[in-house]
């Protein structure tokens, strides 16, 4: 939230505020990598749980764009979708970043998916991005999507849902 991460231990009936080390906690997303969680903020990059779960450590190494919208995880490959920034791949649980951009127009990534070994990227006023190589390149697949804002994704079986800006939800 814009208040930060909090914990729910009991399906939802309380909640816990977890933000010892979290310096920006308007976090717009969160992802699990193997044992790691991830916090995405906006302004404040990447953070990344230790200590068993009670503090937030920064991990920016490599990251050109402040404001992370989405996470992805195939594998051991951490992929992040920034605002400005485009799409960063960390093989090394956050510790360092490299941008992967090849191919994609749009540095507005609003969400990330993995179906397979594909990653799609949902970004701003670009459509769906498609890498069948984690990222090497991208490849335009928005044969009708007819709004280019792509803001979330969900992976259903074989099945891609695009969720859009003012223009419903698509399925692939």
């Amino acid at each position: 939230s814009s208040s930060g991460v909090f914990l729910s231990t009991n399906n939802g009936t309380s909640w816990t505020q977890v933000n010892t080390g979290l310096t920006n906690t308007d976090v717009l997303c969160l992802a699990v990598s193997g044992t790691n969680i991830f916090a995405g903020t906006s302004g404040g990059g990447a953070y990344r749980l230790i200590n068993n779960g009670t503090t937030w450590i920064q991990v920016n190494s490599g990251l050109t764009n402040m404001t992370v919208e989405s996470f992805a995880v195939n594998g051991t490959n951490l992929f992040a979708g920034t605002y400005g920034g485009g799409v960063f791949l960390s093989t090394n649980n956050g510790t360092s970043w490299t941008a992967v951009n090849s191919g994609l127009p749009s540095t507005g990534v609003f969400a990330l998916a993995v179906s397979r070994t594909d990653l799609f990227a949902g970004t701003h006023r670009g459509g769906v991005f498609l890498s069948t190589n984690n990222g090497t390149s991208w490849t335009p697949v928005n044969a009708g999507l007819t709004s280019p804002t792509v803001q979330a994704f969900m992976v259903s079986g074989t099945n891609l849902f695009a969720g859009t800006r003012g223009g419903g939800v698509f399925l692939s």
